[in-house]
């Protein structure tokens, strides 16, 4: 069977979840996810919802996710798309699902009138990097991130 791209429905964020935490033990990164279910399900599915979801799926089963949303370009005068996270399992890997999530990431942005696709990844993650790479990704080495979190956050807003 051929990998099937699917929007997540209220009913997946058992799945949702579990990538997460699989996600975050890939990277390194477990002691960090704080998020839950109930929460993950405010902001998917709830009354304003923030995030979008894409489900893989083969031979009937989730394989895998991309969690985007939608940013703003004021250069482009044009919405983009940033790719918050994107996981295939282990077992499942060299199916083609992540290329195939990113096709309809990309789909969706043409469909959206986006100007772009983004993502950030790991320095250290390669083989995401080839593949990534290989699709025409370029990276944004004069950029990096910043990011202002936990007490700084609280500090910054009072201030």
């Amino acid at each position: 069977m051929s990998i099937i791209i699917r929007e997540a429905v209220a009913d997946d964020i058992g799945t949702i979840h579990d990538f997460i935490r699989a996600l975050a033990d890939y990277e390194r990164l477990a002691h960090e996810v704080k998020t839950d279910r109930e929460t993950l399900a405010r902001y998917l599915f709830g009354a304003r919802p923030m995030v979008e979801v894409l489900i893989a799926e083969h031979d009937d089963a989730a394989i895998g996710f991309a969690l985007f949303f939608h940013n703003f370009s004021t250069f482009e005068g044009r919405p983009g798309l940033y790719l918050e996270d994107l996981f295939v399992l282990p077992q499942a890997r060299g199916l083609g699902a992540g290329k195939a999530l990113l096709a309809r990431l990309a789909q969706l942005a043409i469909d959206r009138d986006c100007a772009r696709l983004e993502w950030s990844v790991l320095d250290w993650n390669e083989p995401a990097i080839a593949v990534y790479r290989a699709i025409g990704a370029k990276p944004m080495d004069e950029w990096t991130v910043q990011r202002v979190d936990g007490d700084a956050l609280r500090a910054l807003a009072t201030s």
